[in-house]
């Protein structure tokens, strides 16, 4: 498995901007795919965002247009920038990586909170 750190939680007011970062503890570069979950108050884990080691990437309905996934494989760091905040958004962030070789890691959460 690998260790995964996130960052960049916090609270901000609707329409409002954030990213996130998540570190991993070793070289995701060629066999691990990326992706972000959250998972609101009284409801299921979802995938918010996905990318693949080929930088393909996948998004969920409700943030499509808003949330962009990247990863920049030197420093072994992922991060969702989330623009155009709603109050729907409000959740725990989590990181999560899954290679065939390592199988599926999670990070700690992040909180986001979206409010006036």
């Amino acid at each position: 498995q690998v260790q995964l750190v996130e960052s960049g939680g916090g609270l901000v007011q609707p329409g409002g901007s954030l990213r996130l970062s998540c570190a991993a503890s070793r070289s995701i570069a060629i066999t691990t795919t990326m992706a972000w979950y959250r998972q609101a108050p009284g409801k299921q884990r979802e995938l918010v965002a996905q990318i693949t080691p080929g930088d393909i990437t996948n998004y969920a309905d409700s943030v499509k247009g808003r949330f962009t996934i990247s990863r920049d494989n030197v420093k072994n760091t992922v991060y969702l920038q989330m623009n155009s905040l709603k109050s729907e958004d409000t959740a725990v962030y989590y990181c999560n990586a899954f290679s065939v070789r390592a199988g599926t890691s999670w990070g700690q959460g992040a909180q986001v909170t979206v409010s006036s």
